[in-house]
C-alpha cells in the first residue's frame, strides 16, 4: 500500500487523494505530505473521531462497564474511552448494521415474506411472533427491528434483501469493512450469541454515525412506540403494537440534564450483558454518540450512561 501511495505522490500539481483504511491494520488513519509536490492525501478518518487507547475523563468512572466511549461529533473529539477496541459480544446493537444495510440496498415499500427460519427457539430471544408466510413491508420490519428489537424480523429482513441470511451477513461484513470497522465480525443479522460474532465500541461508533445519515433510520430511533398491521399467509390481518426498548425515551429513566437523548439502540444477552448506544444533543446543538457495552444490570446501565453523558459541558 505504501508503494502505491509514494508512486501517487510523484505526479505534479495539487491533486487530492483519498487514503483508504487498510484492512487488519492497527493504524486508524494517517496523512502523508509531499513537500516537493505540495500534494496531500486525505486521511481516512479526516471527519471521524479517533480512539487509539483509553481516554480518561475526570467526571467519569465506570468500573463495572466492560467497554464504553463518548464521541463529540461536531468537534471530532473522543471525550471518554474505555476498552473501545476490545472485541465483545454486541447483542442487538448488531441491528444498527442490519438496518443500515437494509436501507441502503432495499426500498421501504419492498414486501417481505417470512420463511421457516423466523421460528427462533433460543430461550429469552426477543420475538414479535412471526410465522412462516407472514408478510410486511421493509418499512414495517425496520420499525419493529429498531424499536422492539425483534430477532425474527431481522431474519426476515436479511432473507428479503439478500435471498438468504448467509448472503446478507456477508454483505454486513463487507459494509462494515468499507466503513473502517475492521475489528468486528458478524455471523447473523440479530446479534444472538455466537463466538464468531463480535464488535468493538469503535466499530459501533463508525457504523452508527453512518446509519444516522439516513433519514428513515434517524426517524425510527426517535419513536417512543409503534403499531402496525401486517398479514399472515392467508391474507388475514395481524396487529402489532410495542413501546420502545429505549428507557430514556419511554420515561422510565430521566434523561441526563446535560443533553437531550434523540434515540439509539439497546441490546441484552447473557453473553453481552446490558448494552446501550445513544445519539444525543446538548443545549447548543452539539451532537454526541455514547456507547456502553457489557454492563452488569439494566439499572447500572442507565446510571452509568447518565454519568457518562453528564460529563458533557
Amino acid at each position: 500500500m505504501l508503494f502505491a501511495v509514494m508512486a501517487a505522490l510523484t505526479g505534479c500539481g495539487g491533486a487530492k487523494y483519498d487514503l483508504a483504511y487498510e484492512l487488519n491494520s492497527e493504524v486508524s488513519s494517517y496523512q502523508l505530505l509531499s513537500i516537493a509536490n505540495q500534494e496531500t492525501l486525505e486521511p481516512f478518518a479526516a471527519d471521524l473521531c479517533i480512539v487509539d487507547g483509553d481516554v480518561k475523563n475526570a467526571g467519569v468512572d465506570l468500573p463495572e462497564v466492560g467497554a464504553a466511549a463518548l464521541f463529540d461529533l461536531k468537534n471530532l473529539d473522543t471525550l471518554y474511552a474505555k476498552n473501545a477496541n476490545l472485541q465483545v459480544n454486541p447483542a442487538s446493537l448488531t441491528k444498527v448494521l442490519t438496518a443500515l444495510v437494509a436501507i441502503k440496498y432495499g426500498s421501504p415499500d419492498q414486501m417481505l415474506t417470512a420463511s421457516e427460519n423466523v421460528l427462533i427457539t433460543e430461550p429469552g430471544a426477543q420475538l414479535c411472533g412471526l410465522k412462516p408466510g407472514d408478510r410486511m413491508t421493509l418499512d414495517q420490519a425496520l420499525h419493529i427491528l429498531l424499536i422492539y428489537s425483534a430477532n425474527d424480523v431481522a431474519i426476515m429482513i436479511a432473507e428479503g434483501i439478500s435471498g438468504s441470511v448467509e448472503e446478507f451477513v456477508s454483505l454486513m461484513n463487507e459494509e462494515a469493512a468499507e466503513l473502517g470497522a475492521t475489528n468486528c465480525h458478524f455471523t447473523n443479522p440479530n446479534g444472538l450469541t455466537d463466538e464468531n460474532h463480535y464488535m468493538t465500541v469503535y466499530d459501533l461508533y463508525l457504523i452508527f454515525q453512518e446509519a444516522l445519515k439516513y433519514d428513515l433510520f434517524t426517524q425510527i430511533i426517535q419513536m417512543t412506540g409503534y403499531n402496525t398491521v401486517y398479514t399472515d399467509k392467508n391474507g388475514a390481518e395481524v396487529s402489532f403494537e410495542t413501546d420502545t426498548t429505549n428507557l430514556y425515551l419511554s420515561g422510565v429513566y430521566d434523561m441526563p440534564s446535560s443533553v437531550t437523548v434523540i434515540g439509539g439502540k439497546t441490546g441484552t444477552t447473557s453473553a453481552a450483558g446490558h448494552c446501550l448506544m445513544l445519539y444525543s444533543k446538548s443545549s447548543d446543538g452539539t451532537p454526541y454518540i455514547s456507547i456502553i457495552m457489557k454492563d452488569t444490570s439494566r439499572e447500572n446501565l442507565y446510571a452509568d450512561m447518565s454519568r457518562l453523558l453528564e460529563s458533557v459541558k
